[in-house]
């Protein structure tokens, strides 16, 4: 049973500038709730006790303060007879413990940066979900993307990422699947339509070996890009640990990618939430 989360919500959101520079983007409200707490609740769900969030240097981290328990809230609550509130309140459950890392946003960038950190701060050798913090796949009443990728694993030394199918005419925004016999051969970025190998897109979630977590820790360790060279970009090890003989297993979902990345995903996501 995988019971570890990673989940990075440290960058600046520049794409959502000038509202993210008051509110971190990952604490962006879709419907009631903020939304990195799409990707908690359905991580918690799944059976994960510990999550393991990086954060930003930056204080007060709104994220820290959303999954702490409000005292003074609560107490008003009880006063005024709302004591039916309280459970919303209440934004983690009392067997979950949420770890927290800080990424200086002057350091090294990219999406493999903080999977390295966490796994050299906290040691971890087993199986992990990993999921980014600014979406999340909507799929009320199915199999959440956390469930389907724990069910495409088949022992602790698989991995796995979440594929998403989209209009073909669409996947030059994205890292596109090469897909063979269930398995990942590769991710191949922004391919025109004509030259995409499916219209199954990377949505950056997965389930991380212990093998391709160590292969990741190494690229971030033995590369030194510049902040304007290029990012550390987690689909690079990736590919070196399948080169290597790792296998990715491929979990299709049913659900809909939300987005809040951007003004027009996260209007979306909100429509469809709130629909």
């Amino acid at each position: 049973m995988i019971t570890k989360a990673i989940i990075p919500v440290a960058g600046w959101g520049t794409r959502r500038l000038p509202i993210t520079k008051i509110i971190e983007k990952s604490m962006l409200p879709v419907g009631n709730r903020p939304l990195v707490d799409y990707s908690v609740q359905e991580l918690i769900k799944a059976g994960v006790k510990d999550i393991y969030m990086v954060i930003s240097n930056v204080e007060p981290c709104q994220v820290r303060e959303f999954y702490k328990d409000n005292l003074a809230l609560n107490q008003y609550l009880i006063e005024r007879g709302k004591e039916d509130r309280l459970k919303l309140a209440k934004t983690l459950p009392d067997d979950v413990t949420i770890h927290y890392t800080i990424q200086d946003p002057a350091g090294k960038y990219g999406t493999a940066v903080p999977i390295a950190m966490v796994v050299e701060e906290y040691s971890l050798n087993e199986p992990v979900l990993v999921f980014m913090g600014d979406d999340f796949i909507w799929n009320p009443g199915g199999e959440s993307a956390a469930e389907a990728l724990i069910g495409a694993i088949q022992d602790d030394s698989d991995s796995a990422i979440l594929g998403v199918e989209i209009d073909k005419e669409k996947v030059e925004k994205y890292g596109v699947l090469s897909v063979e016999d269930g398995k990942l051969h590769s991710v191949v970025e922004k391919p025109s339509p004509q030259e995409a190998p499916s219209n199954m897109i990377n949505v950056s979630k997965y389930i991380m070996s212990p093998a391709l977590l160590k292969q990741i820790v190494k690229y971030v360790a033995d590369n030194n890009y510049g902040p304007k060279d290029q990012e550390y970009m987690v689909t690079d090890p990736i590919d070196e640990y399948i080169k290597n003989g790792g296998v990715m297993r491929v979990a299709p979902t049913t659900g809909e990618y939300l987005d809040g990345g951007s003004v027009e995903g996260w209007l979306h996501a909100n429509n469809v939430v709130c629909g």
